[in-house]
C-alpha cells in the first residue's frame, strides 16, 4: 500500500525576502553544527575557537549539550543587520537554510499558512517540489 500524497503534493512557493522576520524579534535557538561553526569562524576569518567563545552558547537539550548562536538583546540573530539582512548569508546553519521548509511547518496547511502570516516569502517566487519539501523537512537542523 502507498503512503498517502502530503498535503503539500502540488508543492509549496517560498522565495526568500531576507526580510528578518525569522532572524529578529524574541530570543530562541539557532542550532548548529560543529562543521557548521568551522565554517562560519573561516568565513569570519577567526579560529574556530574564538568564534565558539564569541558568537555561540551551549544549552542542554534533550539530554545533551547543543550549539546555539547567540542572540543581539531583544533576540535578533547575532548575525542579522537591519538594512542589510544576514551578514553570513552564504554560510547561515542549515537550520536557516530548511526554513521554511521545517518538519512541524509542513505538518500542516494550517501550520503553514500561520508561520505564512509572518514570512513575506512563503507562498509568493519559486516553487518547490514535494519532495524536496519532505526531504528538507526530515532534516531541517532543529
Amino acid at each position: 500500500m502507498n503512503a498517502p500524497s502530503p498535503w503539500f503534493a502540488a508543492g509549496l512557493k517560498f522565495t526568500c525576502t531576507q526580510c528578518g522576520n525569522c532572524c529578529t524579534g524574541a530570543a530562541g535557538f539557532t542550532w548548529l553544527s560543529e562543521d557548521e561553526a568551522d565554517a562560519l569562524a573561516a568565513h569570519l576569518g577567526l579560529d574556530g575557537e574564538a568564534f565558539r567563545m564569541r558568537y555561540t552558547r551551549l544549552v542542554w537539550r534533550d539530554g545533551q549539550q547543543k550549539r546555539t548562536l547567540i542572540e543581539k538583546p531583544g533576540g535578533d540573530c547575532v548575525f542579522f543587520a537591519r538594512g542589510t539582512g544576514c551578514t553570513v548569508y552564504g554560510q547561515r546553519p542549515k537550520q536557516c537554510r530548511t526554513w521554511p521548509f521545517w518538519g512541524r511547518i509542513v505538518a500542516s496547511r494550517e501550520d503553514w499558512h500561520d508561520s505564512a502570516r509572518e514570512c513575506p516569502g512563503m507562498n509568493r517566487g519559486a516553487l518547490h517540489a514535494a519532495d524536496h519539501i519532505a526531504r528538507t523537512a526530515a532534516d531541517d537542523g532543529l
